[in-house]
């Protein structure tokens, strides 16, 4: 058995590493080598959860009075401490969920170019001047923060979307309480350690782990937590909107997507068979925004497939943390028999299965690999064309014509990303007006956001809010409109 680490993470709270009041710990296991433990994170409790809304609340009336500047200039420190940890941050996090170290890397620079983002923020308005009909009274608007935010993330990202909510949170003046998952909470008490080295007051920031059901759906519930956002599953998003709208805090859901990608008659074959590939297998398709449904139309279906197929044999794979491989495992076991349970449903409804579609053997760590996998699709109305799947799998369909091809990539509950390859411009303007997703893109994969742009989804997607760029302070702050008359 190799061990990386056996240390225990422990919970941060107003400013200190506290264990838990529940005295039990959890394993992250490393998924491309599943008796490698990465760490012992706390098993929390609603005692600790409770401290740590308590510290965030107390925090919150110093850390809101200072000005945007001065929380910017915390937050520039943040990004300079982890350019200096970048190798330890992004090797961990390849390790605790089997992202490839070349894409933990890119991920955690694009944390570090966040931070930098919204410590920009703190300089820019906040309001504005609007006339009023007493032409001797001053009107103007202005924007506030929450209070205490709940901040829940998943495995999938375990750098840039804990710092994408965090960032803006505190940059607006809230104070925060996170609950990292716990695939990857390891990695997430290293970023916080970059914060407190960073000299974050106490209480500004607090990580407590543990059970969705018990710290999770505490945020959810805590009268004190005026705000939560969260990126997860459809099912979880859900229950946490209900208990949100119960007592009235704001909420911000991000959650599934089945993303497709039009591959017209006039395209790129080439371009678009490298666009699907990566779109769909990078981070071994355990992306919100991984092509999931590729609609190809039949003038050039066989060529595409073919040219798919043989770009696709080429993958390499392996444990994330060696740079010769391409993609790695899946992040969890539970993950994996996921993925497999999926790829046999899609058998069993009569999917043509035409690669892939087996655990990948690893012969030295039995890691949860599995096989690139493509099915050509008929029925729309099977599993494995309507349901996220979060693994390498592309559903692939054929169609007549682009009406018919955006007509299918709109028949989902689903609509957080998709895009189109053509070289026509009639196509792509039909293609940006009539699909229905939060995230446009043409002769491009459909898996890529921009950190100064607004990111969300539409239908079962999101809660049709957005996040990143200027975007954020819709979420993370209240407008207050001020009259003022001498």
């Amino acid at each position: 058995m190799s061990t990386v680490t056996t240390a225990n993470y422990l919970n941060y709270i107003n400013g200190e590493w506290v264990e838990s009041t529940s005295n039990e710990t959890i394993e992250s296991i490393n998924p491309a080598a599943p008796e490698e433990i990465v760490g012992h994170i706390q098993l929390s409790t609603k005692e600790d959860l409770d401290k740590a809304v308590e510290a965030a609340k107390n925090a919150q009336k110093t850390w809101r009075g200072l000005s945007g500047s001065e929380r910017g200039e915390i937050l520039y420190k943040v990004a300079a401490i982890m350019e200096e940890r970048l190798e330890e941050i992004a090797e961990c996090a390849t390790r605790e969920m089997g992202k490839t170290l070349a894409e933990t890397k890119g991920e955690t620079k694009r944390g570090i170019a966040i931070l930098k983002y919204y410590a920009g923020e703190g300089m820019r308005k906040v309001g504005d001047v609007i006339p009023s009909t007493d032409n001797e009274a001053l009107m103007f608007t202005t924007r506030v923060p929450l209070g205490v935010v709940g901040v829940i993330t998943p495995w999938n990202f375990p750098v840039a979307i804990p710092i994408w909510k965090v960032a803006p949170a505190l940059i607006y003046g809230n104070t925060v309480v996170i609950k990292p998952a716990s695939e990857s909470a390891v990695t997430f008490a290293k970023i916080a350690k970059c914060f407190a080295d960073a000299g974050l007051p106490k209480g500004v920031l607090n990580m407590v782990t543990g059970s969705g059901t018990i710290v999770g759906g505490g945020i959810a519930a805590h009268p004190e937590i005026k705000g939560i956002t969260f990126t997860g599953s459809n099912a979880v998003g859900k229950s946490i909107a209900h208990e949100a709208m119960k007592r009235g805090a704001k909420y911000q859901l991000e959650m599934g997507g089945k993303n497709p990608v039009i591959v017209a008659g006039d395209a790129d074959i080439e371009l678009a068979v490298d666009a699907v590939i990566k779109g769909a297998f990078l981070s071994t398709g355990q992306k919100c925004t991984a092509t999931s449904r590729v609609i190809v139309e039949e003038t050039i279906y066989d060529r595409f497939i073919k040219k798919l197929i043989a770009e696709t044999k080429k993958i390499t794979i392996g444990a994330g943390i060696h740079a010769d491989s391409w993609m790695g495992p899946c992040a969890s076991e539970t993950q994996y028999k996921s993925v497999l349970q999926a790829i046999q449903t899609g058998i069993n409804e009569g999917a043509k299965l035409i690669l892939g579609g087996k655990p990948y053997e690893d012969k030295v760590n039995n890691g949860y690999f599995i096989e690139p996998t493509i099915f050509e699709v008929a029925d729309q109305n099977i599993a494995i064309a309507r349901e996220e799947i979060f693994g390498p799998v592309i559903a692939l369909m054929k169609v007549s014509s682009m009406e018919r091809a955006i007509d299918l990539a709109n028949d989902s509950a689903y609509g957080l990303s998709a895009s189109i390859f053509t070289g026509n411009i009639t196509r792509m303007l039909k293609f940006v007006q009539e699909m229905e997703a939060g995230l446009i893109r043409v002769n491009a994969e459909s898996a890529g956001v921009e950190l100064q742009a607004p990111f969300g989804g539409m239908k079962e997607s999101s809660s049709h809010s957005r996040e990143q760029g200027e975007a954020a302070k819709e979420f993370f702050t209240s407008i207050k409109t001020v009259f003022v008359k001498g």
